[in-house]
């Protein structure tokens, strides 16, 4: 997350201390909701995170899917998978909808989530991102 052109189309904390705080509050959303997000390891190294979570520092939406990857492993289906993997444990669970962010100008992100089936909601100014969601069949 310290790599400016990783987090070109979303937030970078500004200091070690600022991420600690974010990590720790993920964390205990995390043990108190009984999901969040998880570590991708490709060959035996760590390169990205995410899943399903419900951002405690950003309160409202409910439910989302959120990732993240080094630059090494973008455009090798990454994302992809973490989306599939988040729905069907977001099924398990019988929540209802799960919501995503994506930045204007992060088509590839965008595509993703739209295969998967999500569809825009709205714009949310504060955050310059797209709100999109997806309805849960069986859920």
């Amino acid at each position: 997350m310290g790599d400016a052109a990783v987090m070109q189309h979303t937030y970078r904390k500004g200091s070690l201390r600022e991420m600690r705080r974010h990590i720790a509050a993920h964390w205990w959303q995390a043990r108190r909701l009984g999901f969040g997000c998880w570590t991708v390891r490709h060959e035996g190294r760590v390169v990205g995170f995410g899943g399903l979570n419900d951002d405690p520092l950003d309160p409202g939406y409910g439910p989302e899917v959120a990732y993240f990857f080094a630059r090494e492993a973008w455009g090798k289906g990454f994302a992809g998978e973490v989306v599939a993997a988040s729905l069907d444990w977001a099924r398990e669970l019988g929540l209802p909808n799960v919501c995503a962010f994506v930045h204007p100008q992060n088509a590839a992100s965008r595509r993703v989530l739209e295969r998967a089936g999500f569809t825009v909601e709205r714009w949310v100014p504060d955050m310059t991102r797209w709100l999109l969601r997806i309805e849960l069949k069986g859920a």
